[in-house]
């Protein structure tokens, strides 16, 4: 298996407050008040749907480069929903400051389709969890 990313969290004094350390990089996740945190950053479904936008937002230029268009700005709208079954449902929406032509918006809603992380959350992922003592 190859690793692909890694992550670690921890709690805080503050309830729900975890400090995620990701690469060279510091976070903070919480609940929002009415969850019964102090909103001291996203939520966990916040970040979900980051990684998911940035990552369509990263595969479609990228793939826009290597077609040569210009995409202008490219804004991606993301929410996250559940139904009365607790199905989870995203709609993900593709903005662009650059008129593009029926055929390129067509590719680009494909190729968005097939992210990685779009397949990753499609396919699902098995999760292994254990317990250590520190």
């Amino acid at each position: 298996m190859k690793t692909i990313a890694t992550a670690t969290t921890q709690t805080s004094n503050v309830h729900y407050k975890t400090s995620i350390q990701t690469g060279d990089f510091a976070l903070i996740a919480d609940e929002p008040v009415h969850a019964g945190g102090q909103n001291a950053g996203p939520a966990p479904y916040d970040y979900l749907l980051a990684g998911l936008g940035a990552c369509t937002s990263i595969t479609l230029q990228m793939y826009a480069e290597r077609k040569g268009w210009n995409l202008g700005e490219l804004t991606i709208e993301l929410n996250l929903q559940k139904d009365s079954e607790g199905n989870t449902h995203i709609e993900r929406v593709l903005h662009t400051t650059e008129i593009l032509s029926t055929e390129q918006q067509e590719k680009l809603l494909d190729i968005a389709g097939k992210t990685p992380v779009t397949k990753t959350l499609l396919q699902g992922a098995s999760i292994n969890t254990q317990y250590a003592n520190s």
